[in-house]
């Protein structure tokens, strides 16, 4: 076999998990290498329809297929999902900034209304 660099499609990767029957696929694969029989087993649509999700999932290679005996096995294959988490990284940074901000600014208005009511206590008012 050759050695050849493999380039993953950020498209065909959103594409495939898009769709929630295939990230329940992908999170069995999780739990380790599975026949295609059990995968279609944990589901309640045809063999044929998990067929086809597997199939859209080799394509964007988040599974890897080999055949043991009559079987086909697949695993999980996530280097694919490294260009989802770099994209998903930008709105982590976001989201963090943004709640850090939100944080700040609910402690500053509550220390102002607490230093409010500690002077109308001070001075005698309710």
């Amino acid at each position: 076999m050759r050695h050849r660099s493999v380039t993953y499609s950020p498209e065909s990767t959103f594409h495939a998990l898009a769709d929630p029957t295939r990230r329940a696929v992908l999170d069995l694969l999780r739990q380790g290498s599975q026949p295609a029989g059990q995968l279609a087993r944990a589901f309640p649509i045809s063999r044929p329809a998990i067929s086809k999700h597997l199939r859209l999932l080799r394509r964007a290679h988040l599974v890897q297929e080999h055949r043991q005996g009559r079987h086909r096995l697949y695993q999980l294959n996530p280097a694919p999902l490294r260009a989802v988490d770099s994209w998903l990284e930008q709105y982590r940074v976001f989201w963090q900034t943004s709640l850090t901000n939100l944080k700040a600014f609910v402690e500053s208005e509550y220390a102002k209304e607490t230093s409010v009511a500690v002077s109308k206590k001070k001075r005698g008012e309710n």
